[in-house]
């Protein structure tokens, strides 16, 4: 289960207010940093109901109830730690890791400034996060 040499050595998953959604930041053994949203069944029908509620508001367009996902989501059952570990795990057997994971920082090669901005904002980030070692 390689994934261009490296494999996690970290997890932190961000506390979120609601309990169907979270920021899960992946620290690869090579430095590199990925970042994903995680979410819940129960977080797309609230994000449908938001927009239906918006729609309601406006007497020339039909209130619709749908969802749009501007950024990658990864969909899940739950967000228990192992779930999000086990999703994690079959992306990166699957080699489709980098297609819903950004990266946000890599530090085994020379990084422009923008990248070292982008660093400090997740590793702020990481602060308010909870720290565990990928099992």
């Amino acid at each position: 289960m390689e994934h261009l040499g490296s494999m996690p050595r970290r997890l932190w998953v961000e506390k979120q207010d609601a309990s169907d959604a979270c920021d899960v930041i992946v620290e690869m053994e090579d430095g590199a940093y990925y970042t994903a949203a995680f979410v819940t069944v129960p977080y797309l029908r609230r994000q449908m109901s938001l927009s239906y509620e918006v729609g309601k508001q406006f007497t020339d367009v039909p209130a619709v109830p749908y969802a749009v996902m501007e950024t990658p989501h990864i969909l899940v059952e739950n967000l228990d730690r192992d779930t999000i570990e086990d999703a994690i795990d079959n992306l990166l057997a699957l080699d489709t890791f980098e297609t819903v994971f950004t990266l946000a920082l890599n530090t085994s090669v020379d990084d422009p400034a923008g990248t070292a901005e982008v660093a400090a904002v997740v590793l702020t980030e990481i602060l308010k996060a909870e720290d565990d070692t990928v099992a």
